[in-house]
């Protein structure tokens, strides 16, 4: 699940789910570009998810620990605290 916030004037307008493709991260990567998504913000990811995400123009904020709504507003105030590189990620075992 992703949680998809519309911002304007750095306010959250709108918040919305958006359940996950299960096509691979390049299927991911293409669902948040559809929804116009500009930037993830995550705890962990792999490099594959990165790579796949910065190729459809999404700007990563990876490694964030916290809540969903204390990330986005430390985005929004410009201090979140985060990384652009991939780490390792727990969701699925890679073969």
């Amino acid at each position: 699940m992703f949680r998809i916030f519309d911002v304007e004037d750095g306010k959250i307008l709108n918040v919305t789910q958006l359940a996950a493709d299960e096509n691979g991260h390049g299927a991911l990567a293409k669902q948040l570009q559809a929804e116009h998504v500009q930037v993830a913000i995550c705890g962990g990811l792999g490099m594959g998810m990165l790579n796949a995400l910065k190729q459809a123009g999404i700007q990563v904020c990876a490694n964030v620990t916290g809540s969903v709504e204390e990330a986005v507003q430390a985005y929004l105030n410009g201090t979140l605290v985060y990384s652009e590189e991939a780490h390792a990620c727990s969701g699925h075992h890679h073969e």
